[in-house]
Parts: C-alpha cells; structure tokens; sequence
C-alpha cells in the first residue's frame, strides 16, 4: 500500500512567485461564461493567502466580484512545472505594505517590458489558498539546493555583535554582505527624521561611494522600503537614473532657491536587475535601510530576502545599543584645546552658509544640513579659540547644530562627515579619539567664512 503523498504547501512552491514567468488567471462570468487572462503578479502572502495584481477594471475583475472563486496557473522558472490554485476572493487593498510592495514591483517590471506609461496597480487583490494541485507534465532536472545562507546569517550576527563603533558596524555589514551572502554591491542609508530623507553612510561596489547624497522617503525601492517598514524586492532590470531625478525634483519643490551643485550622486548600477530594500527598524522606530543590488536578473530570491531582513534587524538593534553608548553619561570636563592653530601652509578657503547649513571646500561642494552644521562648529572654534577636541555630548547640547530630537544617530552624522572629508578634503580629518570623544586633525590652517543668506 503506497503511502500518500502530503498536501503541497504555498511555501514549497514559492519559486513561483518571483514574477519569471506570468500567471494565468481563469475566471467565471454570473451565467458560467468562462475568461482567461495573463496576471502579472502573483504574490506569497502567508501559507493560506495570495495577492493578484489588480490594474484594470477588465472582465477578470467583473467577474471576481460577481463570482469570488477563481483558478491560476503557476509555473516554477526552475523546474518548469505547473501548479494551480484554487482561489476565493477576500478582499482589494489600495494601501499599506503589501500594496506599496506590489506597487514597486510591478514598476520594475514595467521598465523592464516597456510598459512603464501603462502598468499601475490598482490594489492588491488578496485572495485565500483553498486547494494547491500539481499538473502533471514533464519537468527539468531538479536544480542542486541552495545552502549557506543560514550559516551566513549566523557568521554575519557573531560578526556584528562583535563591533564596539558605528563606523566598524557600517563597514562589517558591508563585508558580512560580501564574505557571508556573496552581494557585492549593497548601501546603508540612515533616516534624518527633521527631511525625512535617507542619507548614504557607507556603501560597496560602485565606482564613486555616493557618501552623503539622499532620497526622499517614498521614492523609489528604497523609499518605498523605508516609508511602509517590509522589504521590497525587483527581479526585473529597473532604471537606477529614477533615484536621482526623485532627489533633484525633491530640491527644487522643497528648496527652491539652492543651486543644485550641493546635490551628490547616488551610487549604484547603471543597470540594475534585480534590486532589494529592506528597513533598519529597532523598537518601532526606523532608522534606515539596507540596499543591495545586482546586474544578474533574479539574483535575489525569498531566501535571499529573509536574510536580509534578519541581518537589518541585528544591524538596527546595534545601531541602537550604540547611540546609547557612544558618549559618557557624566563626562569629565570637556576637553578645551587652547592655542593658536599649528598647522601650516596655505589656508584651506571654506564657506559655510547658515541658510541650510552647506558647506563647501573651495568652489567644491562637501556636505550640508546637521553634518554641516557641526562641520561649521569645530572649524569655527578651531579657529577662534584653537581647539581640536571635541565631545559628541556638547554637539547634542549646541542648539545651532539642530539635531532633529535626542534619538538620531550622531554618531552616523559624525562618520558621515568623516567620509566626506577623507573623499573630498585630506587636509581636515576627524579622529576618534574614544567614547563620544573624536579629534579634529588640520593639516593646513582653514580661512573660514560664513554666510548668513
């Protein structure tokens, strides 16, 4: 007696959910006429739902509402083998995180097809799982399974429990990304709360790091990411120019009257095909998010997803441990550095406009906002008073720095700045010099002036 195989699971055949392939949806009118049509998402939801990309209000779409019970053929790229659901319409989401998902998703396959000024999504049609069948049919050979990316994500947590400095925690999940999950071109982006954009604090693989330059949250995958807090994923070539032209359209609507030489140029691939942003989220609050990219078409599966969402966890949770930590409590008196400025050689000319806090090297732009703000500080007392050592804990107290509130990440604004300087200026350097205590190294004496309009 042959012992019955068990029922197949949503879970065991989410290769066929990536969007490789289109589903095939069929219908039943009031009177039991039939319709078939193409569905371009099909998405996991949990083990006893899916959601159907709703974009046109089409016969598919009268139908479902008259009669809520349909069928979609499936089929996984790797094996080639068929499976169909049998479907009951609950309910159309048109906001949230499922919805903005599919939302992003279905852009990146828009640009992939040419189809960009025809695809929208609706809502996202959600539906319950009542029955999974497997069509019989020739099939590939099965494809050797995937291993490692569990011990990855296991090396990568040992890893970045290990690292006492944001600076280090930045820089080894980068190379966790690299050494552990094979990503080699990946970017961390921090929240400023006060313009509720992203900033890029570290990033690999790109020929220029793209340190310092921003997206508004909302706007492109990793926008998307970051506003509705779950992962976004595109398996599809997309258009990466679409992050810069989000941020300069940004500039222009919120800051009318600055020149858009301050503006930085996002890192990443000139073709993109497959691109996944995930949150950094620690107690409820976002801190940023975790992008990585590849130019290979479906390089970043559920797997892949799952991985980086634990690893954005740990990275969020220690980002946080640190901002705690990253200055004395009840510090000793604050170090006062007294002096005429040593360094030597030809002044370093440096503006630094108060309107918004930029602040250029020369006629080269080098950093605006908090960062320029604090930047202004230690040169303007560097050059008045002579001091070179500095506290994280008088720049939260300093009211012209205008920290957003008493959560940011200083320390991310700090090393931000850090890396700045190392790309754009080797004559100014900031040196940790222990907890919440960092040096300001001149090379060169600094003519700094500063602009009120």
């Amino acid at each position: 007696m042959t012992q019955a195989s068990p029922p197949l699971s949503l879970h065991a055949i989410r290769g066929c959910f990536e969007g490789a392939i289109p589903a095939i949806m069929s219908t039943c009118a009031e009177d039991g006429t039939p319709n078939v049509a193409y569905i371009s998402q099909v998405n996991y939801v949990d083990e006893r739902h899916v959601a159907l990309s709703f974009q046109f209000f089409n016969k598919t779409r009268q139908n479902i509402l008259a009669n809520p019970y349909s069928s979609v053929l499936l089929i996984d790229p790797a094996s080639a083998a068929y499976y169909r659901l049998h479907l009951r319409y609950l309910r159309t989401e048109t906001s949230g995180p499922l919805f903005e998902s599919m939302k992003a998703q279905l852009a990146g396959i828009a640009s992939y097809s040419g189809m960009a000024g025809v695809f929208r999504l609706l809502g996202s049609d959600v539906y319950e799982v009542e029955a999974i069948e497997s069509v019989e049919g020739d099939r590939l050979p099965p494809q050797p399974p995937r291993f490692g990316l569990l011990a990855g994500v296991r090396r990568s947590a040992e890893r970045l429990a290990a690292c006492g400095a944001t600076d280090e925690l930045l820089q080894t999940t980068l190379a966790v990304l690299n050494d552990h999950l094979d990503v080699h071109h990946a970017m961390v982006l921090m929240l400023d709360t006060a313009t509720q954009r992203l900033y890029t604090v570290a990033s690999c693989g790109y020929a220029t790091s793209g340190v310092g330059s921003e997206i508004e949250i909302g706007h492109g995958v990793i926008g998307v990411a970051a506003r509705e807090r779950t992962p976004v994923r595109i398996s599809h070539m997309t258009n990466a120019a679409s992050y810069s032209h989000a941020v300069r359209s940004s500039m222009r609507e919120t800051e009318p009257g600055l020149v858009l030489d301050t503006e930085i140029c996002f890192p990443g691939l000139s073709e993109p095909h497959s691109q996944l942003a995930v949150p950094i989220v620690s107690s409820g609050r976002l801190l940023g998010a975790l992008f990585v990219e590849s130019p290979q078409d479906m390089r970043f599966g559920f797997e892949d997803e799952d991985a980086l969402v634990a690893i954005a966890g740990h990275l969020g949770a220690a980002l946080e441990l640190l901002r705690t930590t990253d200055e004395p409590t009840a510090p000793a008196e604050e170090p006062r550095a007294a002096g005429a400025p040593s360094a030597t050689g030809a002044p370093v000319p440096v503006r630094h406009y108060l309107a918004n806090n930029s602040v250029f090297i020369g006629d080269s732009y080098l950093i605006k906002g908090v960062a320029g703000a604090i930047l202004g500080k230690l040169l303007r007392e560097y050059s008045e008073q002579g001091r070179s050592d500095f506290t994280n804990r008088e720049l939260r107290l300093d009211p012209a720095i205008r920290l957003p509130d008493l959560s940011d990440n200083l320390e991310a604004r700090l090393v931000l700045l850090q890396r700045r300087l190392v790309e754009n200026c080797p004559h100014i350097r900031l040196e940790k010099t222990g907890r919440g205590r960092f040096h300001l190294r001149m090379e060169r004496p600094v003519a700094l002036i500063e602009i009120a309009g």
